[in-house]
C-alpha cells in the first residue's frame, strides 16, 4: 500500500501556512474526515475529502482558517 502525503499539504493550507496551531487544527480536521470517510464509505476513497477541502479552502479563504492577510507597503 502506498502512502500519499496529500492530506499533510491540505491540513497545512487549511490551517494557514506559517501558523503552528492552524496546522494542528487543520491536521485534526483532515485526519478525522479521512477516518470517517474510510469507515463509512470505504478505504479506497479516504483521500478524496482532503482534495475537496483543499479546493474549497483555496477558493473561499486562500490564507487558511487562521492565516492573516498581509499588506505590502510599496
Amino acid at each position: 500500500k502506498r502512502y500519499y502525503p496529500y492530506g499533510n499539504f491540505a491540513s497545512t493550507v487549511l490551517g494557514g501556512i506559517g501558523v503552528f496551531y492552524g496546522g494542528v487544527v487543520g491536521g485534526l480536521i483532515i485526519g478525522l474526515t479521512e477516518v470517517y470517510t474510510a469507515a463509512y464509505i470505504g478505504s479506497n476513497y479516504r483521500n478524496i475529502p482532503a482534495f475537496i477541502i483543499l479546493i474549497l479552502v483555496l477558493f473561499l479563504r486562500p490564507t487558511g482558517l487562521f492565516g492573516a492577510k498581509q499588506v505590502k507597503k510599496v
